[in-house]
């Protein structure tokens, strides 16, 4: 459906040549999901634009981002992030251009990365957004490889699985955009084999052949500790869990002596009311593990080495990325329930 609301008479910027836009489309939250999210939690709304403030910049977006961590924050229980709020905009990570600037910061033209999301247009603090180059990377790249899933899985490599060389790594989600990457990070780092699990044959098919992954298995075809066992019958030193469910049972009952489990994600119990556990938590005791999680927004400080060595691991060919682009802004909720049901390969972007 879709909800009028009052738009201003005009919004002009000194430094443009002709009038800009006093309106957008956004998607917004009209009711929290009962499991599934289905089209009638959400609905396109018009939003009035506000006048430019000084400092601010007006973006038009050309990429949106929708990412499993979105399920979350449609509902209202306690989380790491707040929840949307209901008949009002979402919001996530975008790549646009700015059609108008009072910053200087930002002139008309620039590429940037910003926050706001889930609609075509953006008024925005200047200091809130991160420019991109378009000529170093394709501008999808800055939403997955580049960008926060990247950045995730840099972290959960570099500073918590502490690779140190030798080791034996198991990824689960790695077809998404955390995974296949982290997977890669690890195999830069020095670990001598990783594994990876994944929802079709084709896309255990591409973590070998295109992700440089050693081994990996279709979750979907049999128990995911048989197929583990078999590829890994000696244990592994660092599971990076983005699934959790049957895929964290699995990985901590794979772990050896002093092994790292990173939780990066519980992709497969973001619609469930309630947080299913493993059932041999025992096992880390045995070990001497330790389950390692963190936020990606408290490990800021390593952005900018992250994007200088992913700026030149993507160069030289080390890491590679794939994103699964969708057309259109009216399908972008379709595209946000096709990245939750696991079609996209890497990153899903949708182009506005």
């Amino acid at each position: 459906m879709m909800i009028q609301t009052s738009v201003t008479e005009e919004a002009m910027s000194n430094n443009a040549a002709e009038p800009l836009p006093t309106s957008t489309r956004a998607w917004s939250l009209v009711s929290r999901p009962e499991g599934r999210p289905t089209t009638d939690d959400v609905a396109l709304q018009v939003l009035a634009l506000p006048d430019l403030q000084d400092g601010q910049i007006l973006v038009e977006n050309e990429y949106l981002s929708v990412d499993p961590y979105m399920r979350g924050r449609m509902s209202d229980k306690k989380s790491y992030m707040p929840p949307f709020d209901v008949g009002a905009p979402m919001d996530g990570p975008a790549i646009g251009r700015v059609l108008a600037s009072r910053s200087d910061d930002f002139a008309v033209g620039d590429h940037v990365f910003h926050v706001l999301g889930w609609r075509e247009h953006a008024v925005l603090d200047a200091d809130t957004a991160f420019p991109v180059d378009p000529d170093a990377a394709p501008l999808p790249a800055y939403l997955g490889v580049l960008g926060i899933p990247g950045l995730t899985a840099y972290v959960g490599i570099e500073r918590f699985a502490e690779i140190s060389g030798g080791e034996t790594v198991y990824v689960s989600g790695a077809a998404g955009a955390v995974g296949s990457v982290a997977g890669q990070i690890a195999k830069i780092r020095g670990a001598e084999r990783v594994i990876g699990s994944a929802g079709s044959d084709e896309k255990v098919r591409e973590l070998v052949e295109v992700f440089g992954f050693d081994a990996a298995f279709n979750y979907k075809t049999a128990p995911i500790a048989d197929q583990l066992a078999e590829l890994a019958p000696d244990g592994v030193d660092v599971v990076f869990d983005n699934v959790g469910g049957e895929a964290m049972e699995a990985g901590i009952g794979a772990l050896r002596v002093h092994a790292r489990f990173v939780l990066a994600g519980m992709l497969s119990q973001y619609n469930d009311e309630a947080v299913v556990g493993p059932r041999n938590l025992w096992h880390l005791s045995i070990t001497r593990s330790r389950i390692l999680a963190f936020m990606v927004s408290e490990e800021m400080d390593l952005r900018d080495r992250f994007l200088r060595e992913a700026s030149g691991w993507i160069a030289e060919g080390t890491l590679r990325h794939r994103e699964t682009i969708r057309e259109g802004f009216d399908g972008m909720f379709d595209a946000f329930l096709a990245m939750m049901r696991g079609e996209n390969t890497g990153k899903m972007v949708v182009r506005v």
